[in-house]
C-alpha cells in the first residue's frame, strides 16, 4: 500500500485487503515450505526467504513471509500461463568455476 500526498512519500506497508482466507493458506503454506527447509528440500522460497533475512537490512519475519507470499504467485502464474512444471535443479543459475 503506497501513500502519498504532493512530494511527500510514505513507506509502502502491507495491506488487509482481499481474501483473508487465501492469504492465511499461503502464510501456512509458506511456513511449511521453510519447515521442509529441514528435512533437506531446497526451493527457490527458502534461498530468498533466508536471503531477506541476512542481508544488512534484515527483514522481520513477518515480512519476510509475505515477500515469499508474493515470489510464490508470481512463479505459479508464470508456471500454469506457460505449462511448465518447476525443476528447482534446472532453473538454478550456472556455478562459475
Amino acid at each position: 500500500m503506497r501513500y502519498q500526498s504532493g512530494n511527500t512519500q510514505y513507506r509502502d506497508r502491507i495491506n488487509k485487503c482481499g481474501n483473508k482466507k487465501l492469504r492465511k493458506i499461503l502464510y501456512f503454506m509458506v511456513c511449511t515450505i521453510l519447515m521442509a527447509k529441514r528435512k533437506g528440500k531446497e526451493n527457490h522460497f527458502v534461498d530468498y526467504y533466508y536471503k531477506l533475512k541476512t542481508q544488512p537490512q534484515k527483514k522481520h519475519h513477518e515480512v519476510a513471509i509475505v515477500a515469499c507470499m508474493n515470489k510464490f504467485l508470481k512463479v505459479a502464474f508464470h508456471l500454469i500461463t506457460h505449462g511448465i512444471s518447476y525443476d528447482y535443479e534446472s532453473a538454478l543459475p550456472a556455478q562459475k568455476s
